[in-house]
């Protein structure tokens, strides 16, 4: 059973371990969602993410002989570097089974914190199946990583924080996957504020919590794959579903498009790294889908453990889609001078030359031509729409390619 005495017990239980993460009032994100929102950035938390709050929270309750027997955990990530780092600090061993597919990132620095990783299945419920097995073959402590009520307790004490950083807050956002977070900021702000209220926001790629309240019980959903990966559960818990029907006004669902978009915004406008599942939060607030206006809302950014490489990727991603960057192929006459023309116009519009890629041979031209391919940085969509006008008054074909 979940309570607010647990949740603030586990508060005190949590104290000399984890960080008391900041509420950072956010002035461009407050102008485009219509809102003041104020930024929870449990990404700066210990372990990268919320989810330590739980695992040590859980481990803590068990007793000598559980502590003992060592634990075993399924994780895609962050909940893994949550027991990992919980179990190390005390002193007991652990077993993680995370999905093959599990960023590289959070596979090393769940070894590093001293769990043994297991690669299993190729998803989170894969890798779920397996733990289950281990814990029988073993007889090892099972930690769940959110249908547990040690486990949401200490998740709960996100609310606390939220209430005690901004007292007359209107609403707290946060992701959804198997409803541990919700359901613990929900049990603990609802007790103490009723009048607060409290939203979630899924993948919509695998809205399984969703799904669970319009059928009125835990339903599993076929997942189509998302970038948000740390809220890609196909089935939410028992316990969370009915917390979450209980406490939560309503879901809301996040495109993965509209993800990453916001996944840039946060780096380039708050200098924040944070994860798909995380940024989640913030998409139906940008979108203007929630029905919320001139209210003091709290955002959970559950984690910030990013692949850099699949980072790189998003920004590549955003500055093609915001026309920031633009692969320009066209065809000069293989003569002397016909390149430094070609190079001048570019100069004169305004646009800087990443890269220059020069062909006497290709399919698409004829001897005596050279195909010409340039990457360049721009200012927007209307920046390469002029540049290519330019370029084919000048007599030059232009493909873009993207």
């Amino acid at each position: 059973m979940v309570t607010i005495e647990g949740i603030r017990q586990a508060m005190e239980t949590l104290k000399p371990v984890i960080r008391y993460t900041p509420l950072d009032y956010s002035t461009t994100f407050s102008e485009l969602a219509g809102n003041q929102l104020y930024l929870k950035l449990e990404n700066l938390q210990k372990t990268g993410s919320f989810k330590v709050r739980g695992a040590y929270n859980k481990i803590a309750s068990l007793s000598l002989d559980e502590k003992a027997r060592g634990v075993v955990a399924a994780s895609a990530g962050n909940h893994a570097q949550g027991v990992a780092f919980s179990s190390t600090q005390a002193g007991i061993p652990s077993m993680i089974v995370m999905p093959e597919g599990a960023p590289l990132s959070k596979v090393q620095a769940t070894k590093k914190y001293g769990a043994q990783v297991i690669l299993q299945g190729q998803s989170f419920d894969e890798a779920l199946e397996k733990a289950f097995k281990l814990q029988k073959e073993t007889g090892a402590t099972f930690l769940h990583p959110f249908d547990d009520p040690r486990v949401i307790e200490g998740q709960g004490t996100l609310g606390l924080e939220v209430l005690e950083q901004l007292p007359d807050v209107d609403a707290i956002i946060c992701p959804v996957g198997g409803g541990g977070l919700i359901a613990g900021i929900a049990a603990c702000v609802k007790t103490i504020a009723p009048h607060v209220k409290v939203y979630g926001v899924e993948a919509a790629a695998c809205a399984s919590m969703t799904a669970s309240l319009n059928e009125k019980q835990p339903m599993s959903v076929t997942s189509t794959g998302t970038i948000a990966d740390g809220i890609a559960v196909k089935k939410p818990g028992s316990l969370t579903y009915e917390l979450v029907e209980k406490y939560v006004d309503d879901v809301f669902l996040a495109e993965d498009i509209e993800i990453s978009r916001t996944m840039l915004y946060l780096l380039e406008r708050s200098k924040l790294l944070v994860e798909g599942s995380g940024a989640s939060a913030l998409v139906p607030l940008l979108y203007r889908r929630m029905p919320l206006k001139n209210k003091k809302i709290a955002v959970i950014l559950s984690g910030g453990n990013v692949d850099v490489t699949f980072m790189s990727r998003i920004i590549e991603h955003g500055l093609i889609e915001s026309g920031r960057y633009v692969r320009i192929v066209t065809t000069v006459q293989d003569k002397p001078g016909n390149l430094n023309r070609l190079l001048a116009i570019l100069a004169e519009e305004r646009a800087n030359i990443i890269s220059i890629h020069h062909h006497r041979i290709s399919p698409r031209i004829v001897p005596g031509q050279a195909e010409v391919e340039v990457e360049l940085e721009t200012n927007d969509q209307a920046h390469i729409e002029r540049i290519a006008k330019r370029l084919i008054r000048e007599g030059y074909p232009v493909d873009e390619r993207l």
